[in-house]
């Protein structure tokens, strides 16, 4: 693995950085993406530099934009020589009703959750095949196989993911390179972490009651997904031990979807 490169898109926090950290940990060499400030992205690229032996690139394309996402990928295999492995991780929210539901804010989701996934996708396409070897990975959600309301952009973003994951598996199934969407539940990333206590104090209730009882009623575990356990899921679908799995939503989410 150690000879691999790895560009992650919206990885410059949440479960991206969590991935990046996995596999910089595995000694691949990680390109990162999002949007984040000069003084904050160097101490970030030097503590991930400390936890492995490949180098942490970064790459600033705002993934809204179809032609500055195919951009990005020909930037990193010009620098690197190669494209191993793709996590189309880059995702926003919005929820409201179907009625009420802003235009800008459909665009922007359905371009940064789905549309991007698929330009990086098939730009890297044909440089996992010239390899004989890829590992394109989708960030789906339990949203991919169910719905809730007042998530319509959200939710056909994922659901398409889900279908263009299958997709590209199948065109690339005799290639030596697989395509996965990996589908968490509830993550507890800072995004939500900082949502709680508004949400408690909006409602009358205790932190953990909006926990329990809200945030997590749809899990029935009752438990967050951890960053860390869809790391883990990414880097061993990035392994030659996952050759075998394409085509597939794999869901980390406490239950939710086995209702």
């Amino acid at each position: 693995m150690n000879e691999r490169v790895a560009l992650i898109t919206g990885s410059t926090s949440g479960i991206g950085l969590g991935i990046a950290e996995k596999l910089v940990s595995e000694n691949l060499t990680v390109i990162l993406n999002g949007f984040i400030e000069d003084s904050e992205l160097g101490p970030l690229r030097k503590r991930l530099g400390t936890l492995g032996h490949g180098s942490v690139g970064y790459e600033s394309a705002d993934v809204r934009d179809a032609e500055a996402t195919r951009t990005m990928v020909d930037n990193v295999v010009e620098q690197y020589g190669r494209l191993d492995i793709l996590v189309n991780n880059a995702g926003i929210q919005h929820v409201a009703p179907v009625e009420e539901f802003p235009i800008d804010k459909w665009n922007d989701i359905i371009a940064i959750n789905l549309s991007a996934a698929f330009h990086a996708s098939a730009r890297a396409i044909p440089v996992m095949k010239s390899q004989g070897w890829g590992r394109i990975i989708m960030m789906g959600s339990a949203h991919a196989l169910a719905a809730s309301p007042f998530k319509a952009a959200y939710v056909a973003a994922k659901h398409g993911i889900a279908g263009l994951t299958k997709t590209i598996a199948l065109e690339l199934a005799e290639t030596g390179t697989t395509c996965n969407a990996i589908c968490p539940g509830y993550v507890l990333t800072p995004l939500v972490e900082r949502q709680i206590p508004d949400t408690a104090e909006a409602r009358g209730i205790s932190e953990e009651a909006v926990v329990r009882d809200v945030i997590l009623a749809a899990q029935p575990t009752r438990k967050f997904v951890t960053i860390e356990q869809v790391a883990s899921m990414a880097n061993y679908l990035c392994s030659d031990d996952a050759a075998q799995i394409t085509g597939s939503t794999l869901s980390i989410d406490g239950g939710w979807t086995a209702k």
